[in-house]
């Protein structure tokens, strides 16, 4: 996947995963009770800083917290980009 938005610095785009559409008991979950993911794959990663290079690499699927990143919409997909340090974890 290729997307026309390049990060600058410690900042990283982040795809969200989809939100559970239903729950293990198999009953379905409506819009406004799903939760935000916190899971996500990277699509673009900024240069780093000039003595902190970057970690997380493009394709990584990383955590991060509930509330991180600024929402943007993109070719109609939603995105968030964060800086690295709101990255929890890598799978």
């Amino acid at each position: 996947m290729s997307i026309k938005l390049k990060p600058l610095a410690d900042r990283v785009v982040v795809e969200p995963a989809e939100a559970e559409q239903k729950t293990a008991g198999g009953i379905i979950i409506p819009d406004t009770a799903k939760e935000k993911p916190q899971k996500g794959t990277v699509v673009a990663v900024g240069p780093g800083k000039k003595d902190e290079p970057m970690t997380v690499k493009k394709g990584d699927t990383v955590l991060y917290g509930k509330y991180s990143g600024t929402e943007v919409s993109i070719d109609g997909k939603n995105y968030l980009i964060m800086k690295e340090s709101d990255i929890y974890a890598t799978l």
